[in-house]
């Protein structure tokens, strides 16, 4: 329990509690996680509901306020689902410890963003006491499917019929000192690299898949990108992330995958990217030829962001977090995030004000509650003002 939030110590009390029930990612039953949840929910007399991926397994909570006069309706999203533990041995704590420790809460998804989604809940409760005055309604999504990578509680939100589509949504993300309010896009694929298969110790040459496809990797990694342009702060950015081929060491493979993952920018987007791969991959079959065609597979596409900072919901947060007298910098994410996947369905995001933080998906996650006050005062003005404009 911390004794010096006040109301908000219920606050902390509930994201300990989350952060004890594991809810890695791919990993752990989601129930538990979403049974705290549920309960807390429930106690404060919050209307909430259950949404189920493709394979029904449940995928968010969405908790739906609605006003008493017209209006847009807008939402928060935290995940509470996590990233796996990584070496539980480096961790001076266990990461699923949910205490406070020195005025800093600790254990997996402290930062992001356990916290969040209890503070979320708080405002929630907060704004339902006086819904009759305000315009529109607020939706908290709490997001049990996010970490994968396949933005499920997201997706289920987006394709209910019985959910009101938010003209914005602040998602829940640490760090004290900026909103993030755009981020690059991405453009990610499986190239299927071919080749002549024999034994590595024949008198015959061949020439093997990987080797193939080590020759792909160069001219990628050697692929001319351009730089930042415009408004957009940041350059697009290409990687090969794995490379899977082979079965031992004396079989020549004839078939070998790797995969590339571009971030894409406004000036260079996915239909540029995907021409610069087919480009490499037509300079490698002509270069050294094999007996089927190297195969490029798309297998995700999100474009690039970036609202205006007068752009609801960036310009309620930012004037917010300026009304408290805090400075805050509006920033372009590098890695995407689910404002990415809003951005694609026409709804601007934002990500953080939230807490500072130490281990961000690593080793000893912690937040620091010292500035939770000032966390929730932003959110609440920025929410308010929202919903009575």
């Amino acid at each position: 329990m911390t004794r010096d939030l006040g109301p908000l110590s219920a606050v902390v009390d509930l994201a300990g509690e989350l952060i004890r029930r594991p809810s890695r990612a791919g990993l752990d039953d989601r129930e538990p996680v979403l049974a705290v949840l549920e309960d807390r929910l429930t106690r404060h007399g919050l209307p909430y509901r259950r949404l189920h991926d493709g394979a029904r397994h449940p995928a968010a909570l969405p908790v739906e306020i609605a006003g008493g006069r017209p209006g847009p309706w807008w939402a928060l999203n935290a995940r509470v689902d996590t990233a796996p533990y990584g070496d539980e041995t480096a961790w001076s704590f266990p990461p699923t410890a949910g205490d406070v420790v020195d005025g800093r809460l600790r254990g997996r998804r402290a930062a992001d963003s356990k916290l969040a989604a209890a503070l979320f809940c708080h405002l929630a409760a907060e704004v339902h006491g006086r819904a009759a005055g305000l315009r529109g309604g607020l939706a908290v999504l709490l997001d049990a499917d996010e970490h994968t990578g396949g933005f499920g509680g997201a997706r289920a939100y987006l394709a209910d019929p019985d959910a009101v589509r938010p003209a914005g949504v602040m998602i829940g993300y640490p760090g004290l000192d900026e909103v993030v309010v755009g981020g690059r896009g991405l453009w990610r694929a499986r190239i299927a690299v071919h080749g002549t298969s024999g034994r590595s110790g024949s008198r015959r040459s061949v020439l093997g898949a990987v080797s193939r496809a080590a020759r792909l990797v160069g001219l990628l990694d050697a692929a001319p990108l351009p730089g930042p342009s415009g408004a957009f702060p940041l350059p697009p950015k290409l990687t090969v992330t794995y490379c899977h081929g082979g079965e031992g060491f004396s079989v020549v493979p004839d078939r070998c995958e790797i995969g590339v993952d571009v971030r894409t920018t406004p000036d260079f987007d996915a239909r540029a990217v995907e021409h610069l791969v087919r480009a490499a991959v037509t300079g490698l079959d002509g270069e050294l030829p094999s007996p089927r065609p190297t195969a490029v597979t798309a297998v995700a596409s999100w474009p690039p962001y970036r609202p205006a900072r007068d752009e609801q919901p960036a310009a309620a947060l930012l004037g917010a977090a300026a009304g408290q007298g805090l400075r805050v910098r509006a920033r372009t994410a590098g890695p995407s995030n689910i404002g990415n996947l809003l951005a694609g369905e026409g709804i601007p995001a934002t990500a953080g004000f939230g807490l500072p933080y130490e281990g961000l998906h690593g080793v000893d996650e912690l937040v620091h509650l010292a500035e939770l006050p000032a966390v929730h005062a932003v959110h609440q003005r920025a929410v308010r003002g929202l919903l009575t404009r």
